[in-house]
Protein backbone atom coordinates (compact mmCIF):
# COMPACT_ATOMS: atom_id res chain seq x y z
CA UNK A 1 0.00 0.00 0.00
CA UNK A 2 1.37 3.42 -0.94
CA UNK A 3 0.81 6.16 1.60
CA UNK A 4 0.46 9.74 0.41
CA UNK A 5 3.31 12.06 1.30
CA UNK A 6 2.19 14.47 4.01
CA UNK A 7 2.79 18.12 3.25
CA UNK A 8 3.47 20.26 6.31
CA UNK A 9 2.62 23.94 6.21
CA UNK A 10 4.18 26.58 8.45
CA UNK A 11 3.82 30.32 8.58
CA UNK A 12 6.67 32.75 8.90
CA UNK A 13 7.70 36.37 8.65
CA UNK A 14 9.39 37.75 5.57
CA UNK A 15 12.53 39.81 5.89
CA UNK A 16 12.30 40.05 2.10
CA UNK A 17 9.08 38.99 0.38
CA UNK A 18 9.15 36.55 -2.50
CA UNK A 19 8.38 33.07 -3.70
CA UNK A 20 10.74 30.15 -4.16
CA UNK A 21 10.82 26.40 -4.46
CA UNK A 22 13.63 23.92 -4.11
CA UNK A 23 15.45 21.26 -2.18
CA UNK A 24 16.58 22.01 1.35
CA UNK A 25 20.15 22.24 2.55
CA UNK A 26 19.95 22.31 6.35
CA UNK A 27 22.65 23.30 8.83
CA UNK A 28 22.47 23.39 12.61
CA UNK A 29 25.30 25.95 12.63
CA UNK A 30 25.15 29.50 11.24
CA UNK A 31 27.11 30.19 8.06
CA UNK A 32 29.00 33.36 7.23
CA UNK A 33 28.84 34.43 3.61
CA UNK A 34 32.03 36.52 4.08
CA UNK A 35 34.82 33.94 3.84
CA UNK A 36 32.31 31.09 4.02
CA UNK A 37 30.83 31.13 0.51
CA UNK A 38 32.49 31.43 -2.88
CA UNK A 39 30.18 33.88 -4.66
CA UNK A 40 31.42 32.71 -8.08
CA UNK A 41 30.36 29.09 -7.52
CA UNK A 42 28.05 28.94 -4.49
CA UNK A 43 30.41 26.48 -2.81
CA UNK A 44 30.86 26.54 0.96
CA UNK A 45 34.56 27.24 1.53
CA UNK A 46 34.59 27.78 5.31
CA UNK A 47 36.90 25.04 6.61
CA UNK A 48 35.32 25.22 10.07
CA UNK A 49 31.76 24.67 8.80
CA UNK A 50 30.27 21.16 8.51
CA UNK A 51 28.94 22.05 5.04
CA UNK A 52 32.42 22.53 3.58
CA UNK A 53 32.37 21.63 -0.13
CA UNK A 54 28.59 21.65 -0.51
CA UNK A 55 26.89 24.04 -2.91
CA UNK A 56 24.08 26.43 -1.92
CA UNK A 57 23.10 27.58 -5.42
CA UNK A 58 19.37 27.18 -6.02
CA UNK A 59 18.79 25.44 -2.68
CA UNK A 60 16.50 26.44 0.15
CA UNK A 61 19.18 27.20 2.74
CA UNK A 62 17.94 26.48 6.28
CA UNK A 63 19.93 27.50 9.37
CA UNK A 64 19.44 29.18 12.74
CA UNK A 65 20.90 32.52 11.60
CA UNK A 66 23.70 34.06 9.60
CA UNK A 67 27.11 34.49 11.18
CA UNK A 68 28.61 37.94 10.76
CA UNK A 69 30.58 39.80 9.26
CA UNK A 70 28.77 42.82 7.94
CA UNK A 71 30.49 42.12 4.61
CA UNK A 72 28.31 39.01 4.28
CA UNK A 73 25.64 41.27 2.80
CA UNK A 74 27.87 42.17 -0.16
CA UNK A 75 28.82 38.53 -0.75
CA UNK A 76 25.15 37.50 -0.70
CA UNK A 77 24.22 40.32 -3.11
CA UNK A 78 27.01 39.25 -5.48
CA UNK A 79 25.94 35.59 -5.30
CA UNK A 80 22.36 36.63 -6.10
CA UNK A 81 23.62 38.63 -9.10
CA UNK A 82 25.69 35.67 -10.36
CA UNK A 83 22.91 33.11 -9.84
CA UNK A 84 24.94 31.18 -7.25
CA UNK A 85 22.85 32.16 -4.20
CA UNK A 86 20.22 30.03 -2.53
CA UNK A 87 16.71 30.24 -3.98
CA UNK A 88 15.58 31.24 -0.48
CA UNK A 89 16.97 31.35 3.05
CA UNK A 90 14.92 30.16 6.06
CA UNK A 91 16.17 31.30 9.47
CA UNK A 92 15.07 30.78 13.08
CA UNK A 93 16.08 34.34 13.97
CA UNK A 94 16.01 37.57 11.94
CA UNK A 95 19.35 38.50 10.40
CA UNK A 96 19.75 42.15 9.40
CA UNK A 97 23.03 41.52 7.55
CA UNK A 98 21.56 38.90 5.22
CA UNK A 99 18.44 41.04 4.83
CA UNK A 100 20.56 43.98 3.63
CA UNK A 101 22.29 41.77 1.04
CA UNK A 102 19.00 40.43 -0.31
CA UNK A 103 17.38 43.88 -0.36
CA UNK A 104 20.37 45.48 -2.12
CA UNK A 105 20.38 42.72 -4.77
CA UNK A 106 16.68 43.23 -5.39
CA UNK A 107 17.16 47.00 -5.70
CA UNK A 108 20.30 46.91 -7.88
CA UNK A 109 19.68 43.83 -10.00
CA UNK A 110 15.89 43.33 -9.79
CA UNK A 111 16.50 39.77 -8.58
CA UNK A 112 14.55 38.64 -5.55
CA UNK A 113 15.68 36.01 -3.04
CA UNK A 114 13.14 35.55 -0.24
CA UNK A 115 14.40 35.63 3.33
CA UNK A 116 12.02 34.08 5.87
CA UNK A 117 12.04 33.75 9.65
CA UNK A 118 10.11 30.67 10.74
CA UNK A 119 10.21 27.51 12.82
CA UNK A 120 12.84 25.25 11.24
CA UNK A 121 12.58 22.41 13.76
CA UNK A 122 12.44 19.02 12.09
CA UNK A 123 13.41 20.29 8.63
CA UNK A 124 16.09 18.04 7.10
CA UNK A 125 18.26 18.26 4.02
CA UNK A 126 16.72 16.81 0.89
CA UNK A 127 13.13 17.88 1.53
CA UNK A 128 11.26 19.98 -1.03
CA UNK A 129 10.03 23.36 0.16
CA UNK A 130 7.82 25.91 -1.52
CA UNK A 131 7.65 29.42 -0.10
CA UNK A 132 4.68 31.61 -0.95
CA UNK A 133 2.88 34.71 0.21
CA UNK A 134 -0.31 34.33 2.24
CA UNK A 135 -3.33 36.57 1.90
CA UNK A 136 -2.17 38.57 4.92
CA UNK A 137 1.35 38.99 3.53
CA UNK A 138 2.85 36.36 5.83
CA UNK A 139 5.23 33.74 4.51
CA UNK A 140 3.72 30.32 3.86
CA UNK A 141 6.32 27.53 3.95
CA UNK A 142 5.20 24.15 2.59
CA UNK A 143 7.45 21.20 3.34
CA UNK A 144 7.22 17.96 1.43
CA UNK A 145 9.34 15.41 3.30
CA UNK A 146 11.89 13.42 1.34
CA UNK A 147 10.46 10.05 0.32
CA UNK A 148 13.65 8.05 0.75
CA UNK A 149 14.21 6.64 4.25
CA UNK A 150 17.91 7.32 3.67
CA UNK A 151 17.34 11.03 3.07
CA UNK A 152 20.18 13.26 4.28
CA UNK A 153 19.74 14.75 7.74
CA UNK A 154 20.68 18.03 9.40
CA UNK A 155 24.41 18.60 9.53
Amino acid sequence: MIRPVEVVERSGTFQLVGTAEGQTLVFSQPLSFWGGIDAETGDIVDHSHPGLGQNIAGKILVMPSGRGSSSSSSVLAEAIRRGTAPACILLERPDPILAVGAIVAEFLYAISMPLVVCDIAGVVSGERIAVGVGGDGAAIVRLQPAISPAAPRRQ
